[in-house]
C-alpha cells in the first residue's frame, strides 16, 4: 500500500534545524500517527510522503514555506500589560492565547520593559529550513469517523 490522501500513516521520524541539532524526534517512542492530505503534518513532509511505502526510508530539507512559515514582523507587538488581566507575574517565554481575525492564535511573550509586553505570535520554528530523517512505519485505511473527523483516532477510538 502506497501513501495517499486518507490514508492512516505513522512514521518515525528525527527533526533537526540548519545546525544539526536535534528538535524533535519520536525515537524510543510510538510512530507520529496522521491522516494523510488533512494538513495534519506541515506540507512540505506530508507532499515528501506521498507514494511511499512501508519501510521506505529518507531524508527531506523543508524550506519555511511549506513548514511554519517565513518569520512575519507584523506578528510581533508591544501591548500595555493591562491587556494581560489577572496575571500579575509576566515572564519572556510564557505563552498565551489571543485572538486574531484567523482565530485563536498562541503568542509568546519575548520581552517585558515595565508596563510594556513584546509579543510574537510566529511560530517558535518560523523561518526556519527543517530537516527530517523519516522512516515509514505503518500505512492503514483510514476509518469513517477518522474521515470524518479529519484526524487520527487511537486504538480506543476518540471522544471529542
Amino acid at each position: 500500500m502506497q501513501i495517499s490522501d486518507n490514508k492512516v500513516v505513522s512514521i518515525h521520524y528525527t527533526l533537526t534545524n540548519k545546525n544539526g541539532e536535534v528538535l524533535d524526534s519520536s525515537s524510543d517512542k510510538e510512530p507520529l500517527s496522521y491522516l494523510h492530505g488533512n494538513k495534519n503534518i506541515i506540507s512540505g513532509l506530508e507532499n515528501a510522503l506521498k507514494g511511499k511505502q512501508v519501510g521506505d526510508k529518507f531524508n527531506i530539507s523543508v524550506p519555511p514555506e511549506e513548514a511554519y512559515g517565513v518569520h512575519d514582523e507584523a506578528l510581533i507587538q508591544v501591548i500595555p500589560k493591562s491587556v494581560f488581566q489577572g496575571i500579575e507575574d509576566i515572564e519572556a517565554g510564557m505563552q498565551f492565547q489571543a485572538k486574531s481575525d484567523e482565530g485563536i492564535q498562541i503568542v509568546t511573550v519575548t520581552k517585558v520593559d515595565g508596563d510594556k509586553i513584546t509579543v510574537d505570535g510566529n511560530h517558535a520554528l518560523a523561518g526556519e529550513t527543517l530537516n527530517f530523517d523519516v522512516e515509514v512505519a505503518d500505512i492503514r485505511e483510514a476509518t469513517e469517523e477518522e474521515l470524518q473527523h479529519g484526524h487520527v483516532h487511537g486504538p480506543d477510538g476518540h471522544h471529542h
